[in-house]
């Protein structure tokens, strides 16, 4: 029994007392176990008594208890909460600092970027119909903003030059706004729609030329000159009168937000569309003086407008498509005698612009 005892303990210092010695049976036992455990290990039995225990816990883990065990706890509010703390806390968030200006970080973007797949993925972006969609509708509704934009500031500069002319021709002033076009708007208009003839003309201008050449000998620098002037007149009549007729405005005009409105309130039909063609020829041939009207009657109306009975009104711009909704119709105010009157006019007539 004398090789199981416990060690005799250390002398006591000068101030500890000694402690007393373990009982008997505790001896035993102790003694025991350490036999036990030195006969395991000679045996294998520890190791077998290891091997089972893994085992056995391996099936547990794997076993359909287990696995609806951690389905609950991982759906359970505390790894939200564990989540949610471990994001917000400040350690976290210098961590991802600190990776995401690491030179690895950089280093993986650039090879991203620079492989093919990065390339294939871009080009099948810009390929498809939703993104092309996308930039043609943002590149006509910024068309569209300046549009409404440049109509809006001719109807404030018809109303200034208005205003003027009045006061120079000792006119009574404008008491309510007119829905009329004025000045600005319409030559503005006519202004684009001569820039639209000319672009056409001038792409058929080298045909012309060709021809001109071949047909006259010589110096044709006469006839080509009289031939296309004479040309872009009749193109410039037939360009007006298809517009007035099918559409009751120009591109010009529509780009500027304004119509024609005819006689009876309607649209402007063939006869009509020739009439005020006519009446505009005479009206620009005294030096334009035909045109004066349109700043000083009550309607805006020009001498090609009185000859053929017509009005220019303005447009609504809303951005609604006028196949989807119905303009309202103002009322406008009542006209002095000798002028036809706006009612009943058609429904292409807007209201006032909100910026009037």
């Amino acid at each position: 029994m004398a090789d199981f005892a416990d060690p005799p303990p250390a002398g006591p210092g000068p101030s500890e007392h000694p402690e007393p010695p373990a009982p008997f049976p505790a001896r035993l036992i102790g003694g025991g176990a350490r036999g036990v455990r030195r006969a395991a290990q000679a045996t294998g039995i520890d190791r077998a008594v290891e091997a089972v225990a893994e085992e056995a816990i391996v099936r547990a883990v794997e076993s359909a208890a287990v696995e609806r065990a951690l389905v609950r706890v991982m759906r359970g509010p505390a790894v939200e909460e564990a989540i949610e703390q471990a994001v917000d806390s400040p350690a976290v968030g210098r961590a991802l600092t600190e990776a995401l200006d690491s030179e690895l970080v950089d280093s993986l973007w650039r090879q991203l970027l620079a492989s093919d797949e990065a390339q294939q993925l871009v080009e099948r972006i810009a390929e498809a119909p939703e993104v092309r969609s996308a930039i043609a509708a943002q590149g006509v509704g910024f068309l569209d903003d300046i549009r409404r934009e440049l109509a809006r500031i001719a109807r404030r500069l018809d109303d200034a030059l208005e205003r003027v002319a009045r006061r120079l021709l000792f006119r009574r002033r404008r008491e309510r706004p007119s829905e009329c076009a004025g000045l600005v708007s319409r030559g503005l208009a006519f202004a684009l729609d001569v820039g639209i003839l000319n672009a056409v003309f001038f792409a058929l201008s080298a045909l012309v030329a060709l021809v001109a050449s071949a047909v006259f000998a010589g110096d044709a620098t006469a006839p080509a000159l009289a031939f296309g002037a004479a040309a872009w007149l009749i193109a410039g009549a037939l360009y007006l009168i298809v517009f007035w007729t099918l559409a009751d405005q120009t591109p010009g005009m529509r780009f500027l937000g304004i119509r024609i409105v005819g006689p009876e309130g309607g649209g402007v039909e063939l006869g009509v569309s020739v009439r005020r063609l006519l009446g505009l020829a005479v009206a620009l041939i005294p030096l334009g003086l035909g045109l004066l009207g349109i700043v000083t009657s009550e309607r805006r109306r020009g001498l090609q407008d009185r000859i053929a009975r017509t009005e220019v009104r303005y447009e609504a711009l809303g951005r609604q498509a006028p196949w989807t909704s119905s303009p309202k119709t103002s009322t406008p105010s009542d006209p002095p005698s000798g002028e036809p009157s706006a009612s009943g006019s058609s429904a292409s007539a807007s209201t006032l612009p909100s910026s009037r």
